[in-house]
């Protein structure tokens, strides 16, 4: 193999962290593993029987780029509904991964900037670097607020567009509609397109969600299947903004993911329909749970939404924490996977109670015997 095949762009792009520890969970012997973001719930059945039936019944070729009729028919209505937009379009994506992909590309030229909050989820500053971008990060510790006046602070002649995400990955933390409304005025009156990342829409346990798109027609919002209906393999996302940029967005995927994937599409008609209460308020008892237990021996910022917690590592650097929790048979992620601090870790609760009990538990076990004295 010639190392010069290889575009000097995949230099700046790094492993993801996550996937490593999903690959480490693999070697361990029943780890207790609080690592990754996935569902412990499964998809809904009528779902299930959808995509089935869709198998079944040979709707198994490409669809139309754009999505299915059925499905971005219903969440076209649904979009409408909520912001009353003249302009505004709906393109079925595959997932929000998708989504997020190709609104960088289609938007950010070479060397321009896309402003990023530190913690992120790890994909965004790599879709930066793949669209040929460049990433500004807002520090928004030590309680990972969203303030815009941050923001505005890092505005330049180069600034392309600002990704949000609320519930956030890795925090949990949850923006306040005023929170929200200030960013999205901003992006608006200084003309930069602001990209907010909606997948954890569903999981707001103690104020409702805000998107930006409700004082700023020209937010583009990335959604999907994934968590909100543990559709996490189906790979079925949507975004939604105004029409030039989605028609971008479709062309693009044309040439690339081609549409997403027949049999989800119709299962996710159905999977709209679902009552979701039950898995909620399942999350948001394993919430309250977490800051019980480690509120007790933890710095914490409160995890208002999503199924994440990011405490403080209580001695060392998370990195080192998360070592000695690891050779304990617990699996987190370092918060260096998410910032440019190696301060914090990340536990996901998106797991059945007797696991979550344990995980905890053995945090605190280990919050308490620093690993220069542990067995």
């Amino acid at each position: 193999m010639n190392d010069s095949w290889i575009a000097e762009r995949m230099k700046h792009i790094d492993a993801s962290g996550i996937r490593k520890a999903f690959d480490l969970a693999r070697a361990m012997k029943e780890p207790i593993n609080l690592s990754i973001g996935l569902p412990d719930f499964d998809v809904p059945e009528p779902a299930k029987a959808a995509a089935i039936a869709a198998i079944q019944g040979g709707r198994n070729a490409y669809t139309v780029t754009q999505g299915i009729l059925e499905l971005r028919g219903k969440l076209q209505a649904e979009v409408d509904a909520q912001y009353g937009h003249a302009d505004r379009q709906v393109l079925i994506t595959a997932g929000s991964s998708g989504a997020l992909l190709l609104a960088l590309c289609c938007v950010v030229n070479p060397g321009e900037e896309v402003i990023v909050f530190d913690p992120y989820f790890v994909m965004y500053r790599h879709l930066a670097t793949l669209a040929g971008g460049v990433s500004v990060l807002v520090d928004t510790y030590p309680d990972f607020r969203l303030d815009a006046s941050r923001v505005a602070a890092l505005f330049t002649e180069r600034t392309k567009c600002v990704v949000v995400n609320s519930p956030v990955n890795p925090t949990g933390i949850v923006a306040t509609a005023d929170e929200m409304r200030a960013l999205a005025e901003l992006c608006r009156d200084r003309g930069i397109l602001l990209i907010s990342d909606e997948v954890y829409r569903a999981f707001c346990y103690d104020r409702p969600f805000a998107s930006p798109a409700t004082w700023n027609e020209d937010v583009l919002v990335a959604d999907s299947f994934s968590k909100t209906y543990g559709m996490t393999g189906w790979r079925l996302g949507y975004a939604h903004g105004p029409s030039r940029l989605i028609q971008e967005m479709a062309k693009l995927q044309q040439f690339s993911f081609v549409c997403a994937t027949s049999m989800a599409q119709h299962g996710g008609v159905v999977a709209l329909d679902q009552d979701l209460t039950a898995q909620i308020d399942a999350y948001r008892r394993k919430r309250d749970m977490v800051v019980e237990v480690l509120g007790q021996d933890f710095e914490l910022a409160f995890p208002e939404g999503a199924f994440y917690a990011f405490p403080r590592a209580p001695w060392g650097t998370a990195s080192e924490f998360v070592a000695e929790a690891i050779k304990q048979n617990l699996l987190i992620i370092p918060g260096n996977v998410f910032s440019q601090r190696d301060s914090h870790f990340r536990i996901s609760y998106a797991v059945d109670d007797a696991t979550l009990r344990r995980g905890l538990d053995l945090l605190r076990r280990l919050a308490q015997t620093p690993a220069s004295t542990s067995a």
